[in-house]
Formats: C-alpha cells, structure tokens, sequence
C-alpha cells in the first residue's frame, strides 16, 4: 500500500483531496494494464477498447509482470497510484490465447474480476474503414439474452460492461449525443452442466436519414458496425464477497429521496397529492364585497324601535272596533263603470 503522508504544499492537498470519498463520485477512471505475455493483437485490441473510453483512461506502454488471480497485491497498488477503479490486464499464454482480464476495484481493494478470451476472427477500427463517431459520447446498449438477467456469470458481465462504458451521470439528454450502440449478444442457447456460451461484442453507428412518413421530425435510423468486433470466451471468474458488496451498494443518507407526506404516484407515473383541512369558519368566510354590507351600516337598535312602534299601533285599531277605512276610501261597488258600445253591425 502506498504510505500516507501530510501534504507539504497546496497543491498535494488538492491532489489529496480528489481522492477522498464523496457524495457524488466522479467518472470512474480506467487503466489499461499490458501484462508480461502481451502481444500485438492484445496492444491492438486496448487501443481500441481505450478509444471507446476516452478521455476516462490510462493506457501503459511498459509490460507487467502480473498474474491477477494469483497475487493482487500489484493491482491494488496501481488503482491506488493511479486514482483508477476498473482495469483491464492483457496477457497470452498457450491456454489462454488474447486473454482479457477486466478488474473492478472497490477502496482499492479488487471487487471483482472476469477472463476474457478473444477469439481469432476479431476486427478493428482500421477494418472497417467507416466513419466513427466523437470522442466523450455516452453509448446506448443492447443486451440480447435472457441469461444477462438470470445467470450469475452472464449478470457479471453485463454490470461490468455497463460500469466499465457508462460515463459520467447526468441527468441532460441531447439526442445528437446518441451516436453509437454497444451491442453484446449470447451466442446460443445452453443448458446446466454445459460450457457457457460465447459473449458476442459489437459496436454500431446510428445513421439517420429522411423517411416519407415522418419527414425530419421521425427519421429513419440504420446501424451501420464501425468496430471493433470481438467474440469473448468466459473463462476464470473472481465474484466479490457478501460483506463486500453490502458496503459497496451502500448510499449515503444525504443522497436517499426524501418521503413527501401525502403524496403518491399511480403506476402510470401520474402524481396525486392529498390536502387535510380543518372545520371552516362561516363567520369568516369571503362574500361579495358591497358597500351596504359593511358593519357600518348596520341598523339594529333602530329597526328594531321600528318594528315594536308598528305592532303598538295596529293593536290600538283592533281594540276601537271600527271598520270603516276613511273618507278617502273607496270600493269596488262605488266605482261607476259605463256599459261598453255596441258594435254597429256591417250592412250587406
């Protein structure tokens, strides 16, 4: 291990500082490692396994003595040195032709590692002769088989791949930014007992051109194989341990969501909310806003007066006993109504 020491200037405690745990993690680094037994088709295939990965990697030119599976004293040393959390060792034997060992580290401590054997009809960049696509780019997946979800081997390799060419999270989109497709394919189907298939990696780029039906809007898309083409056989696997794994998928608390009271989501992904009110007041409660209703207008004490002077009034004219309703009144019977004219009948 490396030893720890105070840094003497600002500028180590910066470098200090970028290697210290965070929240949020940076992109994670890659290390392409050329082991002892290397040769020019392993250097081929980094370069082009690199390209795909830039500008997150580091690729060495010097050879290592190496052996993954036997002492990883080595590894553990370099992702420390070299800030690096996934490598990719490239060593050849007569066992194991152009084998490929990909490494993921957790705490500079290795987390896991898969043999990759390339097969011999490989193609490159240079074979293809195609245009390729920007360099920083996030690719798009596809994984074609069931295996990738149920077996344990198959699931190992689909997280590698997937952490190895993710890229940096984010949460912005750009279209123009999907280019190119990393296809990877089990070659056939297998039952319990039998060799593990082939791993069938591909890489695409998106073409689009003018379709009659969606015009610019809903293009139509072709994948065009730029390479490189590489035809994996599974062989020696190092699975991490449960302790291990439970601290690496562990999150901080201050990057769990926060539980919102009172609101959920259907399964279409439709947000509801639920409001709790109190008892209303109906005293309070807002009416039309007019000037005869203000409280200054109020006329209680007087139309109360008014009320009791009325009903004094009409006992008095029920105790006299008199009927008679004035001078100035008058009846149905006195009005003198004349009797309507004739019509004068239309003489022929």
């Amino acid at each position: 291990m490396i030893r720890t020491v105070k840094p003497k200037n600002a500028r180590a405690k910066r470098a200090l500082e970028k290697k210290e745990a965070k929240l949020v993690e940076n992109t994670k680094q890659a290390l392409f490692i050329p082991g002892q037994t290397s040769n020019k088709a392993l250097h081929d295939i980094i370069v082009d396994l690199s390209a795909l990965k830039k500008p997150d990697m580091k690729r060495f030119n010097r050879k290592n003595d190496i052996k993954p599976f036997e002492d990883v004293s080595n590894l553990e040393f370099l992702s420390e040195k070299n800030d690096t959390s996934l490598m990719v060792l490239t060593t050849n034997s007569k066992k194991r032709r152009n084998n490929l060992t990909f490494i993921r580290t957790f705490g500079y401590k290795i987390y896991d590692m898969i043999e990759l054997q390339v097969a011999e009809n490989m193609k490159l960049f240079q074979d293809f002769k195609a245009q390729t696509f920007n360099v920083g780019l996030k690719p798009m997946f596809t994984f074609q088989g069931s295996a990738f979800d149920t077996h344990p081997v198959y699931k190992q390799i689909k997280s590698l791949f997937l952490d190895f060419f993710k890229g940096e999270t984010t949460n912005l989109q750009d279209v123009a930014g999907l280019q190119h497709v990393i296809s990877m394919t089990i070659q056939g189907d297998f039952q319990d007992g039998e060799p593990l298939p082939n791993v069938l990696f591909r890489v695409y780029k998106l073409k689009t051109y003018r379709s009659e039906q969606g015009g610019k809007k809903l293009p139509r898309v072709e994948l065009q194989e730029t390479g490189p083409r590489l035809d994996f056989k599974i062989g020696r696997v190092h699975t991490p341990t449960a302790d291990m794994v439970k601290e690496a998928m562990k999150r901080p608390k201050q990057l769990e969501p926060k539980t919102k009271k009172n609101v959920e989501r259907d399964d279409m992904g439709d947000q509801f909310g639920r409001v709790h009110l109190g008892k209303q007041d109906l005293g309070k409660l807002q009416t039309r806003k007019m000037k005869g209703l203000k409280s200054k207008f109020d006329q209680v004490g007087d139309e109360e007066d008014y009320l009791n002077d009325r009903e004094s009034e009409l006992n008095v004219t029920e105790d006299s006993g008199d009927d008679s309703y004035g001078e100035d009144f008058t009846t149905a019977t006195d009005i003198q109504v004349d009797e309507p004219a004739k019509k004068k009948q239309r003489s022929n």
